[in-house]
């Protein structure tokens, strides 16, 4: 799978090491930063969800220090629907009710053997579709 990710300063730790694990599963990972200097969760977010919107076969992962920021700004984008999670069933309901394309993980709150779990329920879900069709319709009716 193609997934992009990126995160703040606050997120640099758990977005390097999910990194170095997704391409050991064998994913096609494509960084836009940061390099772990100081700077903004949207820059971060938003760069996530651009490389994300409209394309149906990547998937983002950000991450700053609680994922709230990231989220706030990825979900911004046209054609994002980015969920924070915090463990594994809200990752596979994101996934299956949601449709989410964009996962938003707090570098601070989440540890590394706990945010593996989390990306690997995201990653096997798959979207529902049937009655979740109409209310993503309806989000991105917002848009």
């Amino acid at each position: 799978m193609k997934i992009v990710v990126g995160s703040d300063h606050g997120g640099f730790e758990l977005k390097e090491k999910l990194k170095e694990w997704l391409v050991g599963e064998g994913h096609s990972v494509e960084d836009v930063g940061c390099s772990g200097e100081r700077c903004d969760y949207p820059d971060f977010g938003a760069a996530v969800a651009r490389k994300v919107a409209g394309q149906t076969e990547r998937i983002g992962i950000a991450v700053c220090g609680t994922g709230i920021g990231v989220c706030i700004a990825a979900n911004k984008i046209k054609g994002v629907r980015a969920a924070l999670v915090y463990d594994e069933f809200t990752a596979k309901m994101a996934r299956e009710h949601n449709n989410a394309n964009v996962i938003c993980l707090g570098g601070r709150t989440t540890e590394f053997g706990k945010a593996k779990e989390i990306v690997r329920v995201f990653l096997e879900a798959k979207f529902e579709g049937g009655r979740h069709e109409a209310r993503i319709q309806k989000i991105a009716d917002l848009e």
